[in-house]
């Protein structure tokens, strides 16, 4: 409940068919055992108090009448309990029977949500037995006092104004226009559904896909419960496949044919962003179509059960990080092409360092002057040793220009910028920011007059982590006339050097790909110590698997820093210490705010992924900004540890 997230769970109980008795005890139990699992949304599958499939059974007086005791006893055994449950079973109104989910809570019905899209093919006759329930509520009579009846009903928490539930059952979800969507619509940020869809080869993805789809469509959680073992087989099989997802990824699945309960926490907040962003997101408020119930649960906080990624912008599944490393490889070629090709040039310079960042810009320079058809030692890759040069990355930058086949020239800088040290004034002693950007505004002026003296582009090799951190010079390495890398943070950095080595077919061009990797990040700006960096990047401003975290949740959902803080912790248990996530997380603040500046003049660079720092799309924000309350929180957050 805290931070905006509500645990929610699906349930299968184990059926017999036609014993609501029996039927209800099943379910009793599994909600007692959710209530202790903190469990505030709990879904039941459809008819479940019945079973689904007892047939021309359902027009039996008694099967009906029992029915509605057990829903009594079940009401009033979760008096005092902190839950939203939906319970399917067959109601009868005005002499016709519906197929209903009873909504409940705390010992009271909120409401039946009718189910209104009744299969009548193949294995499915429901139109024998229920009648479709209208869409606008209607009323009735429960123990003395109305509750509304039919399709349109959310049910609202007064407490927790972001969560909104709404329910439709099994075959509304699979038609042409599910109720789900105008729902949403509506303002329901959680959508359940009491199912019961029968297990046939295939169907499984199939159906995960439906859900998956349907919670990304309309930006909302879906909790799914599916009707499984107990069932009568006597034509069909009941699997149990229950799902809780949440806008397009599955957080819990449940293993088929094998009966239980699965939990997951849903990120409301996370939900409420993306619908705030997605100004194509229309939240409209038909009052006179839908009927409100209210509600309150009490705010608990919880362990989280859902994933939390500890690397959110890299794929975890092998395969499909490959793929995204190929697509991200072919928007960065792409981008550059109809830059070279817009502005007539035929010639690129790309200085490189021997570091992940140059050697990515290089790869995907390649790559567009391969696919423009152009001589690759058109590619004019420039070198430019100093003070903080070391052998290893001077060999490494070398060798991968020659193995790639472009042309290398060498600029030495050391004098220029001992002369430039001599002109202002500086003590070449002072190891201080004066001594290390001279080098690099040095470095972007050779460039520059090279692409000038050749009719090239610049191609800028900065990465979105660097530029978060305003870990770049401003007017050096921080410009360029078109910047590949931009929009892609360090972390992914590293795979997409990864994927090209392994994937490249050359195994000399793979061994110095590797080698690159398993160099220290550096700017090298100052002198090394023993022949090795002495200046690694991660030391001063953190651990950049940290900062790419923080910078996800920041751009992404906008979330504020004891909720990032919160996950970080789950993320990165056993890896990072509570007090060392907090002190990277304040320095990222701290940098990111001030920083600003150098953000708002970025050159142009493709968007590769949901989040970047452009100051003409994903990040507007004014250089002038202040960190304050950002920072004060964090120091909250800081005092409470040490309490």
């Amino acid at each position: 409940m805290k931070d905006g997230f509500i645990r929610a769970a699906a349930a299968t109980p184990t059926v017999k068919v036609a014993d609501p008795v029996w039927n209800g005890e099943q379910i009793l139990g599994m909600i007692q055992e959710g209530n202790k699992e903190g469990a505030k949304i709990m879904v039941f599958p459809e008819l479940c108090l019945t079973a689904y499939t007892c047939g021309d059974l359902f027009l039996q007086d008694e099967l009906l009448k029992r029915t509605r005791e057990e829903l009594e006893k079940l009401i009033d055994e979760t008096a005092g309990m902190d839950m939203l449950i939906f319970i399917g079973l067959p109601w009868q109104k005005d002499g016709k029977l519906y197929n209903v989910a009873a909504a409940v809570q705390d010992g009271e019905l909120l409401g039946l949500v009718a189910k209104r899209n009744l299969p009548n093919y193949s294995e499915f006759y429901e139109l024998r037995h229920f009648t479709p329930g209208p869409a606008e509520p209607e009323a009735v009579e429960w123990r003395g006092r109305f509750v509304p009846f039919g399709g349109n009903i959310l049910f609202r928490c007064a407490n927790i104004p972001e969560l909104v539930v709404a329910a439709e059952i099994c075959e509304d979800l699979w038609v042409m226009d599910p109720p789900s969507i105008s729902h949403a619509k509506a303002g329901a940020t959680v959508i359940v559904n009491c199912s019961a869809s029968n297990e046939t080869t295939g169907k499984q993805e199939y159906r995960t896909n439906l859900i998956k789809g349907q919670s990304a469509r309309l930006l909302c959680a879906y909790v799914y419960a599916d009707a499984g073992e107990g069932e009568s087989t006597q034509d069909l099989v009941f699997a149990g496949h229950n799902m809780i997802a949440e806008n397009g990824t599955v957080l819990a699945s449940s293993n088929r044919f094998e009966n239980g309960i699965i939990y997951a926490d849903i990120d409301l907040e996370r939900l409420v962003s993306d619908r705030r962003r997605m100004n194509t997101c229309r939240i409209e408020n038909p009052r006179e179509k839908y009927d409100y119930m209210d509600f309150e649960l009490k705010e608990e906080s919880l362990s989280l059960k859902r994933p939390v990624d500890p690397a959110p912008f890299i794929p975890a599944d092998e395969k499909e990080r490959a793929e995204r490393c190929e697509e991200i490889f072919t928007i960065q070629a792409m981008g550059l092409k109809k830059r070279m090709a817009h502005t007539g040039c035929t010639h690129a310079v790309v200085g490189i360092s021997g570091g992940l960042d140059s050697t990515l810009a290089l790869l995907a320079t390649v790559r567009a002057f391969d696919l423009l058809k152009l001589p690759r030692k058109q590619i004019l890759t420039v070198t430019m040793p100093c003070f903080g040069t070391t052998d290893r990355t001077y060999t490494n930058a070398c060798s991968l220009a020659k193995k790639l086949g472009t042309t290398l020239r060498e600029v030495n800088i050391r004098e220029a910028v001992a002369g430039h040290f001599k002109d202002i004034g500086h003590d070449p002693e002072k190891k201080d920011v004066t001594y290390e950007n001279s080098q690099a505004r040095e470095r972007t002026q050779v460039l520059m007059d090279i692409a000038n003296d050749n009719g090239a582009l610049v191609i800028g090799t900065g990465d979105m982590s660097e530029l978060a951190l305003g870990w770049a010079t401003y007017n050096g390495d921080h410009m360029s006339m078109y910047g590949v890398n931009a929009s892609i943070p360090k972390t992914l950095v590293r795979h997409l050097v990864r994927y090209y080595a392994d994937t490249c077919g050359d195994g000399e061009l793979s061994a110095l790909l590797i080698d690159v990797l398993d160099t220290p990040v550096s700017p090298e700006l100052l002198p090394p110590e023993d022949g090795k960096i002495a200046q690694k990047t991660e030391d001063l401003v953190g651990p950049y698997e940290l900062h790419d975290f923080f910078l996800y949740y920041v751009l992404r959902f906008g979330f504020r820093p004891g909720k990032i803080f919160r996950l970080a912790k789950s993320a990165f248990s056993g890896v990072y210490e509570e007090e060392v996530i907090l002190h990277w997380l304040e320095v990222f603040y701290r940098r990111f705010f001030s920083q600003q500046f150098k953000r708002s003049c970025l050159p142009d660079g493709p968007k590769v992924g949901s989040a970047a720092v452009s100051p003409r799309g994903d990040l507007r924000m004014p250089s002038d900004a202040c960190a304050r309350i950002w920072l004060e929180e964090t120091g909250r957050l800081r005092a409470g540890m040490i309490s």
